[in-house]
C-alpha cells in the first residue's frame, strides 16, 4: 500500500513506541520522522491521543510524545488545477473515523451530497456539522464570485473549499460551484488519501467547457456516452455538444419524422437519461441538426427535397434552401426535440453548405440565386438565401428559449441579409471557401466558442490532413485565445466576455477506424488538457510528464 502524507502520524506513533523501548534498552536508533520543512509528502507528528499507552515510558534520551501534525501540508491534487491554495498548519482532513457529507435534506445540494458520500464511501447527512464532516453550502463566496470575469460568466461555478479543525467545508456560489468543489476534494483524496489544511478558492476562466462527440456517422451506445459525461463532471466540463445527424445517419428516436431514422439509434428514453445523468454532474447537453447541409439520411427518405445544380445533379447531403417543404421538415425536428433537450443552447450547424463551396454559386445553382433575388432584392445572391435560412431556424429555437450556436463557416461576409444576433459563433476552421480569420467575427461583435480544429479535432482515420491531437500539445501550445491555427489573437479580442471558451470534438469520419474503447483511450488526455486550460489558461505549474502522473493518481 502506497503511504500518504495523511497515514504519517500513525507511522510516527509507531516510531515514537519504538525509540521509547530502544532508550529502554539503551540502544541508540535515528529519529525517522520528517525534517520538519512543510514539503508535499511531509508531516509533523502523530496526535497524543493515538500514542500506545503501552509503550515504556521514556528517558531523557527519548523524543517527546508525538503531537497533532503543525506543518503545512500538500497542496490539492485535482485536474484541473485550482487556482488559488493557501496552505494552514494542521493535520488535515480524512475519510472515515464517523465523518459525514452534510447537506440540508431536501435543499438544493442533496444530491451533491449524496453523491460525494458515495465516492468518499461515507455516510450521508443532515446537517449540523461535526468534526469530521464534509459540510456543503451555498452562499455567496466572498474573494472569488466578486473577481469574476467582466460579465460574471463564471461567479455562479466559484467556490471556496476550507479545511481546518478536522472538517471541511466546501461553499459555493451555486450548486454548481459546489460541485466542482467536491471534485477537487474527491481527486486529492484519491491522490493523496485525505486533504490538508487550507483554503482553495477556486473558478473557471471560461464559462463554456466542453465536449462535441459525432454520434451520427458512428453509433455510441448510450453506457459510453454516461461514462464520459461522469469523466466531464469529474474534469469540471460543463457542456456535451451531440452531432444528432448528417449524411451516413440520423440517430435519435423521432415520432414528427420516424421515416428519417436510423438503426442504431438513441431512443428518446436513452436521450432522457443521458440529459437526466447530465444535469446531475452541472453539464448542459447541446443537440445539434445539422443544416442546411449534412442531411443526407432525411434527404435518403425525402429526396424532392435534395438540392440539384445547374445541370440538375443532386448534390450530397444538401437540402433546396428555396424550397419551403425542406424548412418544415427540418423546423418539425427542431420543434420536437425542443422539449428532449432542455437545456439553454441549441446548434444549428451551417457549415459546408454545397453550393455556397462552389467558386460561383449563382452559375452553379441558378435556381437558388433566382429565389435569392425574388425574395430580397435583385443584389441578392445565394449566400443570402443560406442566411436567412438560418436566421428562420435560429427563431425557431428561440421561441423554445434557446441560445443558437452556429459553425463559422455558416457566417458570411456581406451580403444583402445579415445573420441574426444573439448567436454564438463555433470557430473550427478558416479554410473553408470565403471564410474568415477569427478576429472579424470577434470584432463584429460575435461571442464565439473555440473549436479550434488545429487542436481539438478527433478525427477518427485521420482523413484530409487530420491527425489525432494530442495531450502534450493541447496542454503546452493551446489556450481559449489560440481559435485559427497556433497563434492567438489579440488580448483585447480574447477575453472570456468575447471567446466564451472551447470543446474538444470527437468527428467520425471513418468510423470503423477505431472502436468506442479505443475513441474513450484516445481522448482521455486531450480531454484532461482541454479541461486545463479552460478552466486556467495560465501556464500551467506542472509539466506534461508531471501532469500526465497526476492524471493517473486522481482518476
Amino acid at each position: 500500500m502506497v503511504r500518504t502524507w495523511f497515514d504519517r502520524p500513525k507511522i510516527l506513533v509507531l516510531c515514537a513506541a519504538l525509540l521509547g523501548f530502544a532508550a529502554v534498552l539503551g540502544v541508540s536508533v535515528w529519529a525517522l520522522s520528517g525534517d520538519g520543512d512543510g514539503s508535499n509528502g511531509d508531516a509533523g507528528a502523530g496526535s497524543a491521543e493515538d500514542t500506545d499507552a503501552t509503550a515504556p515510558s521514556a528517558t531523557d534520551s527519548a523524543p517527546p510524545t508525538p503531537k497533532r501534525p503543525d506543518r503545512l501540508g500538500p497542496a490539492p491534487e485535482a485536474v484541473p488545477a485550482v487556482r488559488d491554495w493557501q496552505p494552514v498548519r494542521g493535520p488535515g482532513w480524512k475519510p472515515g473515523d464517523g465523518g459525514r457529507v452534510v447537506a440540508d435534506a431536501g435543499g438544493p445540494l442533496e444530491d451533491e451530497a449524496r453523491l460525494l458520500a458515495r465516492e468518499l464511501n461515507i455516510p450521508y447527512a443532515e446537517g449540523p456539522a461535526r468534526t469530521g464532516d464534509v459540510e456543503l453550502r451555498t452562499a455567496g463566496t466572498k474573494g472569488t464570485a466578486d473577481k469574476a470575469d467582466k460579465g460574471g460568466t463564471t461567479a455562479r461555478e466559484s467556490y471556496v473549499l476550507t479545511s481546518r479543525d478536522g472538517r471541511v467545508r466546501i461553499t459555493g456560489s451555486s450548486d454548481a460551484g459546489v460541485f466542482y468543489g467536491t471534485r477537487t476534494l474527491l481527486q486529492t483524496v484519491r491522490a493523496q488519501g485525505g486533504f490538508a489544511d487550507g483554503v482553495v478558492r477556486d473558478r473557471p476562466d471560461r464559462a463554456q467547457r466542453g465536449f462535441m462527440l459525432d454520434i451520427a456517422r458512428k453509433h455510441f451506445s448510450a453506457e459510453w456516452i454516461e461514462d464520459r459525461i461522469r469523466e466531464m463532471g469529474d474534469l469540471k466540463l460543463n457542456q456535451l455538444q451531440l452531432h444528432l445527424s448528417d449524411d451516413q445517419a440520423f440517430r435519435v428516436e423521432s415520432d414528427s419524422h420516424p421515416e428519417v431514422v436510423s438503426d442504431p439509434h438513441l431512443t428518446k428514453k436513452q436521450v432522457r437519461d443521458i440529459v437526466r445523468l447530465a444535469k446531475s454532474r452541472h453539464i448542459t447537453v447541446i443537440p445539434e441538426i445539422d443544416s442546411p447541409g449534412h442531411l443526407g439520411a432525411v434527404l435518403e427518405k425525402h429526396p424532392g427535397l435534395q438540392l440539384k445544380n445547374a445541370s440538375g445533379t443532386p448534390v450530397q447531403g444538401a437540402v433546396d434552401i428555396a424550397n419551403p417543404d425542406a424548412a418544415k421538415i427540418v423546423d418539425d425536428l427542431l420543434n420536437e426535440y425542443a422539449e428532449l433537450f432542455p437545456g439553454p443552447y441549441w446548434h444549428l450547424g451551417g457549415d459546408e453548405y454545397r453550393a455556397l463551396m462552389s467558386e460561383d454559386p449563382a452559375a452553379a445553382y441558378p435556381e437558388l440565386a433566382a429565389a435569392a433575388r425574388e425574395r430580397y432584392g435583385a443584389r441578392a445572391g445565394v449566400q443570402d438565401l443560406a442566411t436567412a435560412w438560418l436566421n428562420d431556424r435560429a427563431a425557431v429555437v428561440r421561441k423554445h428559449g434557446k441560445t443558437p450556436q452556429v459553425w463559422n463557416d455558416g457566417m458570411h461576409r456581406g451580403g444583402t441579409v445579415k445573420p441574426s444576433k444573439g448567436r454564438e459563433v463555433a470557430y473550427w476552421t478558416g479554410k473553408e471557401i470565403g471564410e474568415r480569420e477569427p478576429v472579424e467575427y470577434l470584432r463584429e461583435g460575435w461571442k464565439v466558442v473555440n473549436l479550434n480544429d488545429e487542436f481539438l479535432y478527433y478525427v477518427l482515420g485521420e482523413p484530409n490532413d487530420f491527425t489525432y491531437p494530442t495531450g502534450e500539445r493541447i496542454y503546452e501550445q493551446w489556450t481559449p485565445a489560440v481559435v485559427r491555427g497556433t497563434e492567438p489573437v489579440p488580448k483585447a479580442l480574447s477575453g472570456p466576455d468575447r471567446i466564451l471558451g472551447g470543446r474538444f470534438a470527437v468527428w467520425c469520419d471513418l468510423a470503423d477506424s477505431q472502436t468506442q474503447e479505443q475513441v474513450a483511450k484516445g481522448i482521455r488526455m486531450p480531454l484532461k488538457a482541454t479541461a486545463q486550460k479552460l478552466w486556467d489558461p495560465r501556464e500551467p505549474r506542472l509539466n506534461w510528464r508531471e501532469f500526465n502522473a497526476l492524471a493517473d493518481r486522481v482518476e
